[in-house]
């Protein structure tokens, strides 16, 4: 008895340490959407490939976890937006300071200083911050997402879906995410109609005339694997739940959804 008595003991003080070891870290993520002035549309498409060797220096100094460059293909006009950067932390703090200035210096001469003088690095890193205009930046942390081996790859697609959770119905709102809509595009997915799909919360605390509360990322291999997507129809899903999930969404207001394609992924 007293050993099968200190065997439930271990088992209870070792599973819960197993499964805490499972649970991965929660993903942070800094959001802009840029927009780019015409007389500056050239320099900054020139400056993608010097971003990019920036961006994997500071993965290599563990500064950040990635970096993607997106280009919008449609969205609404408010703000004409052109590009969307994803910059990923494994750490609120490193979040909220970001990348400053000093470190973009100091990464691109790591990056660049064997085909760039100084003078010309300096220019470089002025160029690539000042030809842009950081129309909107969302701090964000996902709280949820499917289970796939999607490629973050060039070419690729994604739906941004900016979400305002209603007043009073924040918790109702990501519960309906997680519970109705994460197994709708998990099954998407499965059937090749889909790549991926996040869950995003917004990091930094927000008033009650917060534009957005929440965001989802939909991930796509291409145009043909979207527009079936659009079309997928969960016929196992009973009418219970096919009504849970249409009362669901009032619960949220879905502001604004833009369409893009990766340009460059760093990891």
């Amino acid at each position: 008895m007293k050993k099968l008595f200190y065997l439930v003991i271990i088992v209870a003080l070792v599973c819960p340490a197993a499964i805490a070891q499972e649970e991965p870290h929660p993903k942070y993520l800094v959001i802009e959407f840029i927009k780019v002035d015409s007389d500056n549309m050239v320099d900054f498409s020139e400056a993608k490939g010097f971003l990019e060797g920036i961006y994997k220096e500071a993965v290599k100094q563990g500064e950040i976890e990635g970096w993607d460059l997106w280009t919008l293909q449609s969205g609404p006009e408010r703000g004409e937006f052109q590009y969307v950067t994803i910059t990923y932390y494994d750490d609120p703090v490193k979040m909220m300071n970001g990348m400053t200035d000093d470190n973009l210096q100091a990464y691109a001469e790591r990056a660049h200083s064997t085909d760039m003088s100084e003078q010309q690095l300096e220019l470089a890193v002025d160029k690539s911050v000042n030809n842009r205009d950081l129309a909107l930046r969302a701090y964000m942390v996902e709280i949820a997402h499917t289970k796939d081996d999607f490629e973050m790859k060039p070419g690729v697609l994604a739906s941004f879906d900016l979400m305002k959770a209603a007043e009073g119905r924040f918790n109702e709102y990501e519960q309906m995410e997680k519970q109705l809509y994460l197994p709708f595009h998990q099954k998407k997915i499965e059937a090749d109609m889909m790549g991926s799909w996040r869950l995003l919360r917004t990091a930094v605390p927000m008033g009650s005339e917060a534009e957005y509360t929440h965001m989802t990322l939909n991930f796509y291999d291409n145009y043909m694997q979207f527009f079936n997507a659009q079309e997928y129809e969960d016929l196992e899903a009973s009418e219970e739940r096919q009504m849970a999930m249409e009362e669901g969404l009032k619960s949220r207001e879905q502001k604004w959804v833009y369409l893009a394609t990766l340009l460059k992924s760093v990891r």
